[in-house]
């Protein structure tokens, strides 16, 4: 383990929460990709039992703002999480020849080592101006990247939760 990062966990934190694809390459960059990754942030989420306040997908990173789940941390989540997607997402819709790949890398021809990268990218989040920073920083993540002219046009954000329409993933309401 780096000596540089540490974890703080059991203290009742929210956690904002960074991972990144293998490379940084754009393994999330197609409407197929993303809303699957939603699917099973969904489906760990009912399983796990965390909370989750925002959250966004982009081609080739993800930002989450989560609670620590009753059993385990969000390292265990993300370990269940990113299992299942890269499983999901390496498999093929239909049978293919041998040389064929589903993911959106197969242009350059090196075969993909990984899906995720290993490590990630966690900050405590201790009070409410924090938790609106991190919000604001995910929410603008779409636009100041240039992918949207505005936070309602990327579906795979929580922005139009706090705007009262519903999302792909359903926002805990906080206590």
């Amino acid at each position: 383990m780096s000596a540089g990062l540490r974890r703080y966990y059991g203290k009742g934190h929210w956690h904002f929460i960074t991972f990144s694809c293998y490379r940084r390459l754009p393994l999330l960059k197609t409407v197929r990709a993303r809303d699957i990754f939603l699917k099973e942030l969904g489906r760990v989420r009912d399983e796990m039992g965390f909370r989750l306040l925002g959250y966004v997908v982009m081609p080739e990173h993800v930002h989450l703002l989560m609670s620590e789940p009753p059993q385990g941390t969000p390292s265990t989540v993300l370990q269940k999480l990113k299992l299942r997607v890269a499983r999901k997402l390496r498999k093929r819709r239909r049978p293919a020849s041998a040389g064929q790949m589903r993911l959106p890398f197969a242009e350059t021809g090196e075969p993909l080592r990984a899906f995720w990268q290993a490590r990630f990218y966690d900050f405590n989040v201790y009070s409410q101006g924090k938790k609106k920073e991190k919000l604001n920083y995910m929410h603008a993540n779409p636009v100041i990247r240039g992918l949207v002219k505005h936070p309602r046009d990327w579906p795979w954000s929580s922005w139009g939760f706090y705007q009262g329409v519903a999302g792909l993933v359903g926002i805990d309401v906080e206590e």
